[in-house]
């Protein structure tokens, strides 16, 4: 048995809801970032990245917690352009989910003079000054390459089909529609690591069904778990598991055997392999 002792403080405290606390989208990073907001005295102008920082909380943490706080509601951002020409953030904390509309009527509220906006400040370059070169040419040609590295999915020429499995998770199961957006691009690159292996998109969707839980279960970071199923590439032949379904929505679907940028479904009326538009 679990027993609690409980005193009440008399100052130096704030009233929140338990939702905050309780809340099943929410991370300890995210909860305790919103909470800390919360417990700021009334006019505090302090951002979400310095409490971030105050709270020990790292930058890839910060920007999860951000993200969820955000898609939750209870975080709210819009730039809004000042006196000069400058551009300002302005962001809004809220102790329950607010609509975009709502959080732009109490933004809206809240004008922002550039008087407020302290320009941020210059490090000096290290160094005496020097003069620029004025011969207009560089003396060789660089030899390396600075373009960006694709990645793995890029790199993969079943790149587009990995993407396009990725964004059907959503509609094969309850447990996977809220798949965070900004991961998608790695779970990409694990598919496509699949699909390089001889795999095809049914037998993937077919093994994230499998190590899904079972019903009445809640999955609090599907795309964890999706990571966590994709990590490493059993051989080609999956068994069979009797039982497992596409969600209703895909269910007598076929994937197009024409040439498509990006996976299509179909719904056959006999025995036919490609799409109406294929025909």
């Amino acid at each position: 048995m679990i027993y609690r002792h409980f005193n009440a403080p008399s100052r130096g405290f704030t009233r929140f809801s338990h939702d905050i606390i309780r809340h099943p989208r929410l991370s300890s990073d995210a909860v305790r970032l919103l909470t800390w907001q919360l417990s700021l005295p009334q006019g505090a102008r302090e951002s979400l990245s310095r409490t971030a920082e105050r709270a020990r909380i790292g930058a890839c943490a910060f920007g999860r917690a951000k993200r969820q706080l955000k898609e939750e509601g209870f975080v709210h951002e819009r730039r809004v352009q000042v006196d000069g020409g400058r551009w300002v953030t302005q962001q809004l904390v809220s102790g329950s989910p607010l609509t975009p509309d709502q959080a732009a009527k109490l933004l809206a509220r809240e004008p922002v003079a550039s008087s407020q906006v302290a320009p941020s400040p210059r490090k000096p370059a290290a160094g005496p000054p020097t003069t620029p070169s004025t011969d207009g040419h560089p003396k060789k040609d660089p030899e390396e390459d600075t373009s960006h590295p694709p990645t793995e999915a890029e790199e993969s020429p079943r790149g587009e089909e990995a993407r396009a499995l990725v964004d059907a998770l959503p509609f094969l199961s309850p447990a996977l529609r809220h798949i965070p957006s900004g991961m998608r691009g790695e779970l990409a690159r694990l598919a496509a690591r699949w699909l390089d292996a001889g795999h095809t998109s049914g037998d993937v969707h077919a093994h994230v069904l499998r190590g899904l839980p079972g019903a009445g279960t809640s999955v609090h970071r599907p795309g964890g778990l999706v990571r966590y199923l994709l990590r490493d590439v059993p051989p080609r032949s999956l068994p069979s598991v009797p039982g497992i379904r596409l969600s209703p929505r895909l269910e007598g679907a076929r994937e197009c055997a024409g040439d498509h940028t990006q996976t299509t479904l179909f719904r056959p009326v006999g025995d036919e392999t490609h799409c109406a538009a294929c025909v």
